[in-house]
């Protein structure tokens, strides 16, 4: 405040200079008697506003605007001080001020404390970036979203980045000037522009971009050799505010082709209030994720079980690390029935999500009696137990390849999906399906397999160019997951609208380009032809099904044509009391006899479709 006050009692001698011509035509000794009445005003408009209350070195807008109204409210008070005591005093008062003099001390002002402030701010930002590396970037996007992204870069003092200029689509922005920043075509970033301004990074700060236009905007930047960040959606600011670390970079989930699917419901806190929740599978990718979901309800206890010891110690550490309790961890098997029902007895739990499965296409196909054992055997066991201990919930994790299956893994998840089915109405239960397509970054998926592959310089592999898939993140599949519990009413399948399957090819390619090197030039993509029991092309709904809508646009339930639940169930406990000396042939055959849909694919067991 003593600050401002100075300047104001500076500007009203250069107040008197300018009226007079910069000459002394004035009396001093006046104009000294005005100055502690100044100062009472001032300080009362200060006060009025509360700029003195502003850190210097983070003055925006709202100081500004602050300031230009303490100025105002200024002006304002010694006008209406000049009126009283010209109508009720002497001529010759201190309080009598020429309204010319106001007039200009007013502007001075306005002037010289925000210029002031500007200045003290600019000379401390300088400073402390001397003292750390910038590296110059670009600002993609000229609009509201580039503004505020530029100003949360200007006002952290922290911050690595020197803004050198905007990008943007938009002819009618391109070459003019935003805080003295030029807006450039992005056709016109090319090679020597990035050299002559020393350019490393551009930031993209675009809401709601379409990803396929994502993607061609990365590619275009990754080709000349500059790294590529992005602005995250507004809704995920910090209390509405951008901060300069929530600036990352492009991952491959920004190109999914799709809107990422967000769901809200209030009604999931009531679902799992004070639940004792148990999850099988629970160090895997989706088991695990669920289980950080799961944790962050009120729930009254969370049962992690899987028999992958030490993934299940990583995750149980991690839960600790959060000081999370009322968690525990448990190795076993889901196809130990014996040992499932006694934690079943010991904890009760309400909900379950059944993670557990063999997941892995080719694996499956050379053993078909271990995924009939965990697959079917372990979530069959988990199921009747359900039922005995009258839990209130039970949700099977499924996939998209058990629809029209090729492959044993698929036609074993299908009918993990069928004796579901078979047991609505047996007990108080209620069985709920999730099915989705692939996740990306799971475990043994597609993603983490490339990123090992560019790491040793390539080639990346891919079965077939044509192979598509259905994605999505992880966190939406246990998104689907937590929803489909708290809306699920018994016997439903849910499938997601994943929108449009991704070329696998195109998907390599991608990967090749986010990490910023080129195809074929730099890595290349070999074409190993299908595995045994792979298609070319998923589904999410089996042949003589369709859907019906839900209250969210994205989720669906399949209607599943009718089932014979008494015959289906008692091939299934045939199928499952096999035992592992039975001939693959034998197990498969069993399979296809209750799938009927069930055709193999670059197969050895396409022999048996050649039967029927």
């Amino acid at each position: 405040m003593l600050f401002d006050i100075c300047i104001i009692i500076a500007t009203f001698f250069l107040a008197y200079l300018i009226r007079f011509n910069f000459q002394i035509d004035f009396d001093l000794k006046i104009v000294f008697e005005q100055i502690p009445y100044l100062v009472i005003v001032s300080a009362i408009s200060l006060i009025a506003v509360g700029s003195y209350k502003g850190v210097v070195r983070f003055t925006g807008f709202k100081d500004i605007l602050n300031i230009i109204i303490g100025a105002n409210i200024l002006a304002t008070l010694l006008i209406c001080c000049t009126f009283l005591s010209r109508k009720f005093l002497s001529e010759d008062s201190i309080l009598n001020i020429s309204g010319s003099i106001i007039y200009i001390h007013l502007l001075l002002n306005i002037l010289f404390l925000i210029g002031a402030k500007l200045f003290i701010k600019s000379i401390y930002n300088y400073i402390t970036q001397e003292s750390q590396t910038t590296s110059n970037v670009l600002i993609f996007g000229a609009g509201n979203s580039g503004m505020l992204t530029y100003d949360a870069i200007q006002n952290d003092t922290k911050n690595s980045f020197e803004v050198v200029g905007f990008i943007d689509d938009d002819e009618r922005k391109i070459g003019k000037k935003i805080n003295l920043l030029k807006v450039y075509d992005i056709s016109s970033i090319d090679g020597d522009f990035i050299k002559k301004n020393h350019v490393e990074d551009v930031i993209i700060s675009i809401q709601n971009i379409d990803p396929s236009r994502l993607l061609q905007i990365t590619g275009n930047l990754f080709s000349l050799g500059l790294k590529v960040k992005i602005v995250p959606p507004v809704q995920n600011w910090i209390d509405g505010d951008l901060s300069v670390g929530q600036i990352k970079e492009v991952k491959i989930e920004d190109l999914l082709g799709r809107e990422p699917i967000n769901i809200k419901n209030p009604a999931l806190e009531e679902q799992y209030d004070n639940k004792v929740i148990l999850v099988t599978g629970a160090a895997g990718s989706i088991g695990s994720e669920i289980a950080r979901k799961a944790s962050l309800y009120n729930y009254k206890k969370l049962i992690l079980i899987d028999n992958a010891e030490s993934a299940l110690y990583d995750i149980q550490q991690e839960f600790r690390q959060q000081g999370l309790e009322n968690i525990d961890a448990i190795v076993a098997d889901v196809r130990n029935r014996t040992r499932i029902d006694q934690i079943f007895n010991l904890y009760k739990p309400k909900i379950v999500f059944h993670a557990a499965a063999y997941k892995h296409v080719p694996l499956m196909e050379n053993n078909p009696y271990e995924a009939v054992s965990v697959n079917i055997g372990g979530t069959r066991n988990v199921a009747d137990i359900a039922v005995k201990h009258s839990v209130d919930k039970f949700v099977l994790i499924s996939t998209d390849k058990a629809v029209n299956p090729t492959n044993v893994m698929g036609a074993t998840k299908r009918i993990a999906e069928l004796y579901v089915t078979c047991l609505k109405g047996k007990g108080n239960t209620k069985f709920i399906t999730t099915r989705f397509g692939n996740v990306l970054g799971s475990n043994g998926s597609v993603i983490p397999l490339f990123k090992k592959q560019i790491e040793k310089g390539g080639p990346l592999t891919v079965t077939h160019k044509e192979i598509t898939r259905y994605f999505m993140t992880i966190p939406e599949a246990c998104q689907l997951v937590l929803e489909a519990a708290a809306m699920g009413n018994g016997g439903e399948i849910y499938v997601f609208d994943m929108g449009e399957p991704i070329k696998i090819f195109n998907l390599a390619t991608n990967m090749i380009i986010l990490s910023g090197l080129r195809y074929p030039e730099d890595i290349d993509i070999k074409i190993t032809g299908l595995r045994p029991g792979e298609k070319i092309y998923e589904e999410l709904l089996a042949d003589g099904e369709n859907t019906k809508k839900t209250y969210h646009e994205k989720i669906m339930i399949a209607k599943s044509r009718y089932v014979d639940t008494e015959n289906v169930e008692k091939q299934i406990i045939k199928i499952t009391n096999m035992n592992s000396l039975t001939q693959p042939l034998e197990i498969v055959s069993s399979i296809k006899t209750l799938i009927p849909e069930y055709i193999s694919n670059n197969s050895t067991y396409e022999v048996l479709d050649s039967k029927k």
